[in-house]
């Protein structure tokens, strides 16, 4: 299960004023990769966003492709556990 909290512009000063920063709870797997994705999606076309991955305790290979897919294309993946940042290690 994952649970994605909307935090507003005001919880996080390092956004431009229109910004949002989406905490993360809970593991990125099956159907959730698809629904974060949505999310993601939706929001970026109103304003910048980031990711608060501190409460993630896994995330499958899908959701490590869009996590990474993510960051390359400008959205701050914050707070990352030492083993998720392993996880979104690029492979050489």
């Amino acid at each position: 299960m994952l649970k994605i909290v909307t935090i507003g512009p005001e919880a996080n000063g390092t956004l431009e004023a229109n910004g949002a920063v989406l905490r993360l709870e809970g593991q990125i797997i099956g159907p959730w990769v698809d629904e974060l994705q949505r999310t993601c999606n939706r929001l970026r076309t109103v304003s910048p966003i980031a990711l608060d991955l501190s409460h993630v305790s896994f995330v499958e290979r899908r959701g490590v492709e869009l996590l990474r897919s993510l960051g390359t294309r400008g959205v701050p993946l914050l707070h990352c556990s030492p083993f998720v940042a392993e996880q979104l290690k690029v492979q050489a």
